[in-house]
């Protein structure tokens, strides 16, 4: 039986409970420095929705005294990692242009919380994470999210290679992002679905799997830095994405009578 997962800080817990995830235990710390107006709001969204909730001393608090825990701690069951093919069931079911992100080699809880915060953000689809060599769905991953875990379908695979190949065959581009790329972003046409793969700051996107990739873009910077961090290198291209496709909406309400959408029309 997986072990039950701690989440703290206010946010996070509040958007659990907004997407119906079952609390067993909530504790609050009993202090004025933690009764603020966010925290009033926890407590009553709290009594809405009947929740149990407990108010205790700070102690109970001493393993995360060195994070922003906000004096809000509550235990909840495991999040459900999906199979791929139940990713895309749940999602590849409309003409939309679908957005992923497959994360090879992410490892660090902070720059996985920070992309699921921006997948939510971005709307993407679906995230796809391997089985191993991949940062744990804890509770820091939870609290750097704000709690964007709870909102978006994260898929487990054996092998990221295989999720390439399923994604693949259903005619969604396979995107790399890396410096080795000699299209930028902005250089692109995102006219199709898209997979789009990050690799970790130190070792980037293995050779193999660059191999199986569509295309290989890159987010063009100053020369100043040798490279982004994972999670802002991410969130250039997905809002690029979303630009692109907003523009050719846009396009295409202006011209009601043309069929832009089914021409190869390019920005």
């Amino acid at each position: 039986m997986d072990k039950q997962l701690e989440i703290y800080g206010i946010r996070a817990i509040m958007e659990a409970i907004e997407s119906s995830k079952e609390l067993s235990k909530v504790y609050l710390i009993n202090s004025n420095s933690h009764q603020s107006g966010l925290f009033k709001s926890l407590v009553s969204l709290l009594e809405t929705n009947n929740i149990k909730y407990s108010f205790v001393p700070k102690e109970k608090f001493k393993k995360y005294m060195n994070k922003n825990h906000q004096g809000a701690l509550a235990i909840l069951s495991p999040i459900k990692l999906l199979l791929i093919d139940e990713l895309i069931r749940s999602t590849f079911n409309d003409n939309s242009q679908k957005t992923y992100i497959l994360l090879d080699g992410i490892t660090d809880t902070r720059n996985f919380g920070a992309i699921i915060r921006t997948a939510v953000g971005a709307n993407v689809d679906g995230i796809i994470i391997s089985q191993n060599n991949s940062a744990p769905v804890n509770s820091d991953v939870v609290k750097t999210s704000s709690g964007g875990v709870f909102k978006i379908p994260i898929a487990r695979v054996n092998n990221i290679k295989d999720a390439i190949l399923h994604l693949n065959s259903l005619d969604i581009d396979i995107i790399s992002l890396s410096e080795k790329g000699e299209k930028t972003i902005y250089d692109f046409h995102f006219k199709k679905s898209v997979a789009i793969i990050m690799g970790s700051e130190e070792r980037g996107i293995s050779r193999s799997i660059l191999n199986l990739s569509d295309n290989i873009l890159k987010v063009p910077i100053s020369s100043k830095i040798d490279s982004l961090n994972v999670s802002v290198a991410f969130s250039a291209v997905v809002f690029e994405i979303i630009r692109q496709r907003n523009f050719w909406f846009k396009i295409c309400n202006l011209a009601k009578n043309i069929n832009c959408l089914s021409k190869n029309i390019y920005i």
